[in-house]
């Protein structure tokens, strides 16, 4: 199967996943019935699900099957789906369109956005720890204090605190970069990590993905600010040259568009080199790190 038919067939997968987890399930009282819709909505019916592919693919190393890592998929694809909710905030990035649609927010209303983020982080934690996830509870453990690492006041939580401080102060290359290894890179470096753990993985396995999900997690990321500075907001289905107007520190204006292309072409084939220990069973983890440099939208 090529990789886009495999990305758009476990994003399929994730959704029918993520729709049963997020059903309303017992009798909701009145006024909490919206909560659930928001949740949906912000969850459900958009996006590449990117990270669970590659949390799903990394477990597949091991000889996991794909049924075996998706509720954990799930649960990180829930820690997304809030960071993405609680982003559009006017308080944070204030963007009304997300996926092509009105972001939660606009659709609902402020609070509405923040209490459904907050569901969406906590449902994630529930489901890690929950049996169905893995039969083994110190596996279980093990992905909730990687997730909740990879998540917050050290991992993303302060990605997102240094972007917004970013605007106030002048960084270097090397403070942007460490910036989007924590704001983008730490849940990608939980897909893979979580792949390894579900699997059972020796260190140097682990080690392995480390690197590639290094590696990618920055190529993601200075795709998306050379998407932001010259992409098309129709096909990209949200505004296009926010960072710019915003004083926001990317890769792109540090070193220019040529520069920002070189680093990217290097990040690659970073991510590649890392993931020769695993010969061909790696390819679908190769082919995703050229996809993220290479698309469009």
């Amino acid at each position: 199967m090529t990789f886009l038919a495999e990305l758009e067939r476990t994003a399929w997968a994730v959704e029918q996943r993520l729709g049963e987890l997020l059903a309303a399930g017992e009798t909701v009282p009145p006024g909490g019935v919206e909560l659930g819709e928001a949740m949906r909505y912000a969850a459900l019916g958009g996006g590449k699900r990117l990270r669970p592919f590659l949390l799903i693919q990394s477990a597949r190393l091991f000889g996991m099957e794909e049924a075996s890592a998706l509720d954990a998929a799930c649960a990180l694809e829930c820690v997304h789906c809030y960071s993405l909710v609680h982003d559009d905030l006017p308080a944070m990035d204030d963007d009304a369109l997300r996926r092509g649609r009105p972001t939660l927010h606009v659709a609902f209303d402020e609070a509405t956005a923040i209490l459904s983020g907050d569901a969406l982080l906590t449902l994630a934690f529930e489901i890690l720890s929950a049996p169905e996830t893995h039969d083994d509870p110190a596996i279980r453990a093990e992905l909730v204090l990687m997730l909740a690492r990879a998540a917050g006041w050290h991992g993303m939580a302060l990605g997102q605190a240094l972007d917004l401080s970013a605007a106030h102060h002048d960084f270097s290359p090397e403070d942007i970069a460490r910036m989007q290894t924590l704001k983008t890179g730490a849940l990608f470096r939980f897909s893979c990590e979580a792949g390894a753990a579900l699997g059972r993985a020796d260190e140097p396995a682990r080690a392995a993905l480390k690197a590639y999900a290094g590696a990618f997690g920055q190529a993601f990321q200075l795709a998306d600010d050379l998407l932001d500075a010259h992409g098309n907001a129709e096909a990209l289905g949200k505004a296009v040259a926010k960072d710019a107007g915003r004083g926001k520190a990317t890769l792109v204006a540090a070193l220019g568009v040529d520069g920002a292309k070189a680093h990217l072409a290097g990040l690659v084939a970073e991510a590649e080199h890392a993931l020769k220990p695993f010969g061909d069973k790696g390819e679908m983890l190769v082919d995703a790190a050229r996809f993220v440099a290479e698309r469009r939208a």
